[in-house]
């Protein structure tokens, strides 16, 4: 027997449409949302202090939701998702109300909880930072966050438990496709070999798109048929862990030994020893065949004991950045903008602007690599002008704004200024990385 996984999203601003065709046309037996970056937390957490009405999960949870729920009503696909940011009881709770209004109100919805680490307790504990192995106090600034990465196990028990529905907050990514894949093919947390294919497998569907040609297409070296169109990944997995990797047919993008190979190397520091919180995934002995169109068979990845610590994401708030564009076109244009940032570094003078790093960066000509860009071959005809500051305080960084609105009238002939439509000032979180023993952890199940 196979089971069927499809991804659902792979970041808080996926695209919904290809988790929709999903679930209505990829068979599926679980369809798995993963939408936090490392940063997910701790943006949430300063979103919630400066705003009450933020309800503390993914922003995107209801359209997420009532574009799937028909579908997997219908068909009877579990949904098992991270989307509980920093409230996963929230969200849970939310979901049970969005499955009356789809005609499901027996579906039973599980939160897990227990990521969550005080600053207190991870100095009780005499956790060091990775980055530095200084004590967490040697953090700059004030820490807003620190969550530990679970496994799949509290997921598992929410499934065996009758959950339809699983939310969870901080969860490792592989986790959240390993779960399924450990309950009904009744896998024990100690089988390494077994858990280490399914996190592999894991791993590959995590990013979504990104393994069915999404972030690959490179024009004459990688050609993706209509990249427009990308299905999001679904994994056929059999019952040692092995899978193919395929797509809803039809759909755009392409999966094949390629885009497999990406993903599989994507953020994976040692491909001997990739840790995760359920098992050590070893690639080394991966076997990748192309099995049909859009077909690509994995296995043979091998796994290790699972480490007695878990990792601990620390978000700390490290300052503001200011930043703001504008425009030249025409002949001439480089000049113009040469001379833009000579009159802006002489105006943050005058107005003492305290800035920890600023950049003034002329977008298609030396914004990505600065110093090191080639000479253009000839005038560019436009140019963007990114001015950012990156500084201590929130008015120092609401300087930058201000001096490009002056740009308006008081700079260079030519001068495009778009109209202020978004915050131009954002905080700064800078991630730490910690480990703790994982009996310092309980993870709680709660229905709702």
């Amino acid at each position: 027997m196979n089971l069927r996984i499809g991804a659902g999203a792979a970041w808080w601003g996926d695209r919904i449409s290809p988790a929709a065709l999903n679930a209505a046309e990829g068979n599926l037996d679980y369809l798995c949302f993963e939408t936090m970056a490392e940063a997910t937390v701790s943006a949430a957490q300063v979103r919630a202090r400066r705003d009450p009405s933020f309800q503390g999960y993914d922003t995107y949870f209801d359209d997420r939701m009532h574009a799937v729920l028909p579908a997997c009503i219908k068909r009877g696909t579990r949904i098992i998702s991270n989307q509980g940011w920093i409230n996963p009881i929230g969200a849970a709770t939310r979901a049970k109300a969005l499955l009356a209004e789809h005609g499901a109100p027996a579906w039973k919805v599980a939160a897990v909880t227990g990521s969550v680490i005080s600053l207190e307790r991870l100095h009780e504990l005499g956790a060091t930072l990775m980055e530095t192995g200084g004590p967490i106090g040697s953090i700059p600034g004030e820490i807003v966050s620190a969550e530990a990465y679970l496994g799949a196990e509290p997921i598992v028990e929410a499934l065996k438990a009758g959950a339809h529905i699983v939310i969870t907050g901080r969860v490792a990514d592989p986790s959240i496709f390993l779960a399924p894949m450990m309950h009904d093919f009744c896998w024990s947390a100690s089988d390494a070999a077994r858990l280490g294919q399914g996190s592999g497998i894991g791993h590959l569907m995590e990013c979504g798109a990104q393994v069915t040609g999404g972030y690959f297409a490179d024009p004459g070296y990688k050609d993706v048929p209509e990249p427009w169109n990308l299905g999001f990944p679904i994994a056929e997995v059999e019952a040692d862990g092995s899978a193919v990797i395929t797509k809803v047919a039809g759909t755009g993008g392409a999966v094949n030994r390629q885009t497999i190979l990406e993903q599989m190397f994507y953020e994976v520091h040692d491909p001997a020893n990739y840790i995760t919180p359920d098992v050590v995934v070893d690639f080394t002995s991966a076997i990748i065949e192309e099995s049909g169109l859009n077909r690509v068979r994995v296995s043979g990845i091998g796994g290790k004991r699972r480490t007695d610590t878990l990792k601990v994401s620390i978000g700390a708030q490290e300052g503001f950045i200011g930043e703001d564009m504008f425009f030249y076109a025409g002949p001439g244009a480089l000049e113009r903008a040469k001379l833009a940032e000579t009159i802006l570094r002489e105006r943050f003078k005058i107005i003492n602007l305290k800035a920890e790093d600023l950049r003034i960066d002329f977008l298609g000509v030396n914004a990505i690599h600065g110093a090191l860009s080639p000479a253009p071959i000839a005038p560019p005809y436009e140019v963007a002008v990114r001015v950012a500051a990156r500084t201590k305080t929130r008015a120092d960084a609401e300087k930058i704004g201000r001096e490009v609105d002056a740009m308006a009238v008081s700079g260079v002939g030519h001068t495009g200024k778009r109209v202020p439509h978004a915050d131009r000032v954002r905080e700064v979180i800078g991630i730490w990385s910690a480990l703790v023993p994982r009996s310092a952890l309980t993870p709680q199940i709660r229905f709702v």
